[in-house]
């Protein structure tokens, strides 16, 4: 498999370069998530990274290469696709009275 140095931004990862295995269409996964053990032995901490193209070209506009940014709130987009005909997916447990 090929693999290709890739910047982060933001979070603990700024300025940072890792190499990130690439797909079979070329290009690195959407999303990109680093496991940071504990230090009281506790469970980890999931860093998240959104992938986002460094630049475009001039005179197609198509992305020239990739960059990960920090994803605070750690979600990450959606983990499945959204259809037109698919009912909205629920912010939360909502309590009825």
């Amino acid at each position: 498999m090929k693999s290709q140095q890739t910047p982060f931004e933001g979070g603990p990862m700024d300025g940072r370069s890792l190499p990130v295995l690439l797909g079979p269409t070329g290009h690195p996964p959407k999303t990109y998530r680093i496991p940071v053990p504990d230090a009281a032995g506790g469970p980890p901490t999931v860093l998240v990274y959104r992938r986002v193209p460094r630049g475009h070209s001039k005179r197609l506009g198509v992305p020239t290469g990739w960059k990960y940014t920090y994803d605070p709130d750690g979600r990450g987009g959606p983990s499945k696709p959204r259809w037109p005909w698919s009912k909205p997916e629920k912010q939360g447990r909502e309590e009825e009275s």
